[in-house]
């Protein structure tokens, strides 16, 4: 069965003002749609993956055939991370409570103190890529380039902001730094919590 496009939680416009109406049109019906056909039309080439999750393969690109590998990882890892981001981003925003906020101020001191971290690992990625809070035992920051993610490297997301220039560019054009200061308005947190509880 083909990788579907997942149905977008909410509507184009919910983020307003913080991510505009038109970039999530052309982000979602354009840049992720492409990822899902490019991701099936080299899985095509060795339909046995379709039986694996989207999750299986790009944490194991040692098993995917080596002529479709780049294309699995490139389309296949946009494919992913986009139907992790549109879960992670919400229209309620907020702040973290429970373990979570009391895990990332031991980890960073503050939440104030993780959002500065965070922004500075997405202000430090040269180029296109994402920035990613992971839950390895203790709360880590890291970015990956292009559409790699951390499950590659057996690692464990629990957010993530994309700073491909895609993401923002219609509203913020070159001021990435506006954008992700902009991107904590529309955390879904209880999402981010969720995924930090099954981490444990």
């Amino acid at each position: 069965m083909a990788f579907k496009l997942p149905v977008l939680p909410y509507a184009f416009d919910a983020l307003e003002p913080h991510i505009d109406a038109r970039t999530m049109e052309i982000h979602y019906s354009r840049h992720h749609r492409a990822y899902a056909d490019n991701f099936n039309a080299a899985i095509e080439k060795h339909p046995g993956l379709f039986e694996k999750s989207a999750e299986e393969i790009i944490a194991d690109l040692d098993m995917v055939p080596e002529d479709i590998r780049m294309a699995v990882r490139n389309h296949g890892g946009g494919y992913l991370n986009h139907n992790f981001f549109w879960q992670v981003i919400g229209p309620d925003g907020g702040e973290p409570s429970g373990d979570l906020k009391k895990a990332l101020s031991e980890a960073f001191g503050s939440f104030g103190e993780f959002k500065q971290q965070f922004e500075k690992a997405g202000l430090s990625r040269f180029g296109s890529g994402w920035v990613w809070l992971i839950a390895e035992g203790k709360l880590e920051i890291v970015t990956t380039a292009n559409q790699d993610n951390p499950i590659t490297e057996g690692k464990t997301p629990i957010l993530t902001a994309d700073v491909w220039e895609h993401a923002y560019y219609l509203k913020y054009q070159n001021k990435r730094a506006d954008y992700l200061k902009a991107f904590w308005n529309v955390v879904n947190w209880k999402e981010v919590e969720k995924r930090f509880t099954e981490s444990k």
